[in-house]
């Protein structure tokens, strides 16, 4: 039987905004709160950690979520996040493995499920989430659209972004030096969960989707 292990990579002093991960929300609770409450409810992992050099961080962790050190170097601004991940299946041997961020606190459960599933049935040997980019865009300065019959935003189609909310790898993937493979699964998500929190605007934005969820009786 297949392990899957899902591990929330953790630095207590990041560069643009130092203690974001455990900032709280007004009215709510600390950011790392969120992705582990909801890594709790989904089905099919076997084991959550958070990998963090600094054990003040088990002040945050819920029952059920195992802390894990990790070499102070993880920390260096210069650490690549594939050496993050390498460093993680060399401490921890799974299968399966899905890597969730503090800084997607809205991600759901379902969404997570759907990428562990994807990459469980073999496939597909990765996953990982998505939204739909709808906007005029251009490459190599050409439009990836018809600018002689320009559509409604709401019609573009057939390019997304990776959020970087949630990527699902195999052991032999990871052992290649990559997160995504040749197979991948794309996981489309709602606008909530795009949401990524590296600076103090995005905290901003964060509140507000935050306070919308609340209202809603989503969160």
């Amino acid at each position: 039987m297949k392990k899957t292990v899902a591990f929330v990579p953790v630095k207590l002093n990041n560069e643009r905004m130092p203690g974001k991960n455990t900032k709280a929300f007004e009215g709510g609770e600390p950011l790392i709160y969120y992705i582990l409450s909801t890594l709790k409810q989904v089905r099919g992992i076997d084991e959550i950690i958070v990998y963090c050099s600094d054990d003040a961080i088990c002040d945050f962790l819920p029952e059920g979520v195992r802390f894990l050190r990790r070499d102070p170097y993880l920390d260096l601004n210069t650490t690549l996040i594939l050496e993050v991940l390498q460093y993680f299946a060399r401490d921890v041997d799974a299968d399966v493995y899905v890597l969730a961020h503090a800084t997607a606190p809205f991600l759901r459960a379902a969404s997570i499920e759907q990428g562990i599933a994807a990459v469980a049935s073999g496939e597909h040997d990765s996953a990982m989430t998505v939204a739909p980019v709808r906007e005029f865009v251009w490459h190599n300065g050409q439009p990836l659209y018809d600018t002689m019959k320009i559509p409604r935003t709401q019609d573009l189609t057939g390019t997304f972004a990776e959020t970087t909310g949630l990527y699902v790898y195999t052991k032999d993937l990871i052992q290649q030096g990559r997160r995504i493979g040749n197979k991948p699964c794309l996981v489309e998500v709602e606008y909530s969960e795009t949401v990524d929190i590296n600076n103090p605007e995005d905290f901003v934005i964060a509140q507000q989707v935050f306070n919308q969820l609340v209202g809603r009786g989503e969160l």
